[in-house]
């Protein structure tokens, strides 16, 4: 079952099992197009721990993902214009209570914990809001743009929520192997932050894909949410 909700111009679509329990976690996803309902249908399928699924869209992706400026990496490419603090005040103030208030009243669920998970520039986002908000337990970046500018520097000078207990990262093992510099640090950034969260004694996965940034992108969501599911 499933309910939209438009909420400050974004999609909000809420995924629930029919036969759900009165208990649930709640994931929340940052889509770049519309693929919650697909991302539901295939955790389900594998059999995930039961959750509910927040997938919103109409994002305006590159400025709503990123913490702040970064230039365009190519021609092809526009500036960054590092939105996601205004984004999250959204989410947070006037997205997550709408559906909190849904969830609790219309399904009669209580939420168990508020997880964030996201591919690409979500991934980034999901790891970026543990640091400016308390509100999330888990996290996963799925090919997450861990190359963006000084994001390293900003997690090694800044805390992330204490709340956090489990992070899952994942990277297709061609993504760094690309001939632009900034892309191709992913693999190295991803790595240091996942080790770096292991000795805040956060449990963490780094888990290794075939194939580049845009191969089986649903399927590498998917295994992210049933691990911090687990």
């Amino acid at each position: 079952m499933s309910k939209e909700l438009k909420i400050d111009n974004k999609l909000v679509s809420v995924f629930c099992n029919e036969n759900h329990k009165e208990n649930l976690p709640v994931v929340i996803l940052n889509t770049y197009g519309n693929e919650g309902k697909e991302i539901f249908e295939r955790c389900n399928k594998i059999q995930t721990k039961k959750f509910i699924l927040i997938a919103i869209s109409n994002l305006d992706w590159d400025n709503d993902m990123t913490p702040w400026f970064a230039p365009k990496l190519n021609n092809n490419d526009k500036d960054c214009l590092g939105k996601a603090d205004d984004y999250l005040k959204t989410l947070i103030e006037k997205i997550i209570p709408e559906t909190k208030k849904y969830i609790e009243n219309e399904l009669n669920v209580n939420i168990s914990y508020f997880a964030i998970v996201g591919y690409s520039l979500g991934g980034l986002f999901a790891i970026y809001s543990a640091y400016r908000t308390n509100l999330f337990s888990r996290l996963a970046s799925a090919s997450g743009s861990l190359w963006y500018p000084n994001f390293i520097e900003f997690a090694n000078k800044n805390t992330i929520s204490e709340n956090i207990d489990k992070i899952y990262f994942s990277l297709g093992n061609k993504e760094s192997k690309v001939r632009n510099e900034v892309l191709a640090t992913v693999e190295e950034n991803t790595k240091k932050l996942e080790q770096m969260y292991k000795l805040q004694g956060i449990k963490t996965i780094y888990e290794e894909n075939d194939g580049n940034h845009f191969k089986d992108t649903v399927l590498r969501m998917v295994k992210g949410i049933r691990w911090i599911l687990q």
